[in-house]
């Protein structure tokens, strides 16, 4: 049965693209798949809410799946409208453990009986109604009104009220007014960064075009427009973080190289982007000019001229689209941080999948790290990749965050790139003599049975593996996540020296299409004995029950139960014998071979009496060459996601990146290390 919910704005200007995205989320945390639909919607253009679910979320449904009718085909025949809308949400239903229902956003026609009209829909497709109601403009009493005659009005068309947000609360309001609704309403307070423009919204506003800088940054929110119709020092003392530039472009040739000069240097406030007015009909030499300088800064063109362009970007509001990513993770942590998710899929009465999807398993990892936010080091302070997830976890206040590199310079990186690091602590390890000595005399006495002097700990510990590593040991961090740039040698052999409790192994977490996977140890160990392969495997089971993927473990080998024989297969046989003995409770199976682990079908014949045959989640391989061409095999060969190597056997976690890692493993990988450093079963 597919359980949905239908969010209902009281209001026409109320956030419902944050509510969506946080019903999504939540949702996501706890289903094996879900749909987002919206029941009518402008004719001619992809709706912005549709798009940026089935964009963030990366939901398989076309477009054409989910949404229903236009605004044109509901007025000219309601009834069959509504009828194609009961269709259309059932079809998506049926593909889907839940659906969130995003209703009309008054961007249309707007009247007075548009709530009804939602209410109505929702009592047509059987969903309840979870109640947006803006509190911009309300003290508690008229907010508590509101809601009450929003309740009844839902109740009035046979629908079913199931909770009410309130949003745009001032946010010294915010606790007064959730004290006076009690359990009536969640409150969600106004987040400025939200209703701030991207560059991109103001370059549609002036009708403008790229010319020069890096699509990208049209991400990039803007605070406020500075026309420049004074003398360069004037224009310099007036600029202001975040703010967009206007200028005519007969005065680019003059004043564009310095803003740029201004904007990467550190003792000049970061900007967000230019807009040439006028049009570029440069001359040639000012064109030859500004396209060999290399220009950081977004520089937009348009036709329109210096007043009509500031009017324009004046009286254009930011809004949530599928290129918004910042303004994106800003409206999921505002929501998460408002609205209990896990308590809102109770009232929904959402049965928790037993399967853990890669869309659970990676929504889930924020939501986990958040709730005991943990310090986390990364030693690539300068890394662009880096830098850019950094913003995503604080954004999202996954991790406290401590990045190594020189202030100045990645203060000035990441005010090119647009990001907003104001929360990470930077530590500059060449100009930090103190933390240097401490880490050198601790380093000197746990490295003392190997010869290690204090000068030579001193030259040591200056490398930034080692210098974050000792961060961790010395209980200035929580742990650390490196390796974007860096081998993994150098990553991780500082923890083995410093921080190594019993045996150090790896597991990858293997994101299928419909599940997620533990393998292990495919990075560390080349050819364990069998009392090494029974470590590792009890530490696997106990790293895939930490994140929420129930441990049934495989034993792998190239034979299946009694049929083979041979020193490699005894070795795994001895090994199972041993993971019985340490961990009883612990279901597993071995040796065995893929095939029987993972197919039911393959199980009944060859291990007909097994618990984990054919329903494995937990692989142990018996060596590292085995490991290493398994995982890159199913990564490439079905598409598959590996998170990892995430390491176990340390007294505090160090976890190791591709140096091809995403921003996104980047910030799995964080978020990974974070949990490991909570208390509980596996960490450390």
């Amino acid at each position: 049965m597919t359980s949905g919910v239908y969010i209902a704005a009281t209001d026409a200007d109320s956030q419902q693209a944050v509510v969506a995205l946080g019903v999504t989320e939540a949702l996501s945390s706890a289903v094996r798949s879900v749909g987002v639909f919206r029941p009518v919607v402008e004719g001619g253009v992809r709706d912005p809410i549709v798009q940026t679910l089935r964009t963030r979320f990366d939901l398989p449904d076309p477009y054409e799946d989910c949404v229903g009718v236009s605004y044109a085909e509901a007025r000219t025949d309601p009834e069959q409208a509504m009828a194609r809308i009961v269709d259309a949400y059932h079809a998506l239903a049926a593909r889907h453990a839940a659906v969130v229902v995003a209703g009309t956003g008054y961007t249309d026609v707007g009247t007075a009986t548009e709530f009804s009209f939602n209410a109505r829909v929702a009592a047509n497709l059987g969903t309840p109604v979870l109640l947006l109601v803006s509190g911009a403009e309300r003290d508690e009493r008229e907010t508590a009104d509101a809601i009450a005659m929003a309740r009844q009005e839902v109740e009035r068309e046979h629908a079913v009220p199931l909770a009410a947000v309130v949003d745009r609360v001032a946010p010294e309001r915010a606790a007064g007014l959730r004290a006076a609704l009690g359990d009536q309403g969640y409150v969600l307070p106004e987040v400025s960064r939200l209703r701030a423009p991207t560059l991109r919204d103001l370059l549609r506003a002036c009708d403008g075009r790229l010319l020069f800088g890096e699509e990208q940054r049209l991400s990039r929110e803007v605070s406020g427009v500075l026309v420049a119709a004074m003398s360069l020092p004037g224009l310099l003392d007036r600029l202001e973080p975040d703010h967009a530039v206007v200028m005519a472009s007969d005065r680019a040739s003059a004043l564009l190289p310095a803003i740029d000069a201004a904007h990467t240097s550190p003792d000049f406030p970061s900007l967000a982007g230019v807009f040439l007015t006028g049009g570029a009909d440069l001359s040639e030499p000012v064109w030859r000019l500004l396209s060999g300088m290399d220009i950081r800064l977004p520089v937009v063109v348009t036709e329109l001229d210096t007043f009509l362009t500031a009017g324009r970007m004046a009286g254009t509001r930011g809004r949530i689209e599928p290129g918004a990513g910042p303004k994106i993770e800003a409206a999921l942590a505002a929501f998460a941080e408002a609205v209990d998710g896990p308590e809102l899929v109770r009232r929904l009465r959402v049965a928790r999948s037993e399967t853990v999807t890669p869309a659970m398993f990676e929504h889930t990892l924020l939501q986990r790290a958040r709730q005991d936010r943990k310090t986390i080091v990364l030693p690539e302070g300068a890394e662009e990749r880096v830098l850019r997830a950094a913003d995503l976890l604080l954004r999202r206040d996954a991790a406290d965050l401590v990045l190594l590199g020189s202030p100045r310079a990645v203060a000035a990186r990441a005010a090119d790139l647009g990001l907003d690091l104001g929360a990470a602590r930077v530590v500059d390890p060449e100009a930090s003599p103190e933390l240097v000595e401490l880490f050198a005399e601790e380093y000197a006495r746990l490295r003392a049975h190997k010869g290690v002097t204090a000068e030579l700990a001193r030259d040591t510990v200056r490398e930034i593996s080692y210098f974050g590593t000792l961060m961790v040991h010395c209980g200035m961090a929580d742990g650390m996540v490196s390796g974007a740039v860096h081998t993994t040698a150098q990553t991780i052999r500082p923890s083995f020296e410093v921080l190594r409790t019993s045996l150090v192994s790896s597991v990858f977490f293997m994101l299928l299409a419909d599940r997620v996977l533990v393998y292990a140890d495919c990075a560390v160990n080349p050819d364990p004995t069998a009392e090494q392969l029974a470590d590792i495997a009890v530490d696997s089971a106990a790293t895939a029950a930490r994140f929420g993927v129930q441990p049934r473990v495989a034993m792998l080998s190239y034979s299946t139960g009694a049929s083979g024989a041979g020193a490699d297969v005894d070795k795994v046989r001895r090994a199972t014998d041993l993971v019985r003995e340490r961990a009883p409770e612990l279901p597993v199976e071995g040796p065995i071979q893929y095939d029987a682990a993972i197919d039911p079908g393959v199980a009944r014949t060859k291990l007909p009496d097994s618990e984990v045959a054919g329903h494995a989640t937990v692989f142990i391989v018996p060596d590292l060459n085995t490991g290493n061409i398994l995982y890159k095999g199913v990564q490439r060969s079905a598409g598959a996601v590996a998170v990892g190597p995430v390491l176990q056997g340390l007294r505090k976690p160090v976890n190791d990146l591709s140096r091809g890692a995403l921003v996104q493993d980047i910030v799995n990988t964080v978020a990974i290390t974070a949990v490991q450093a909570q208390p509980g079963p596996g960490s450390g």
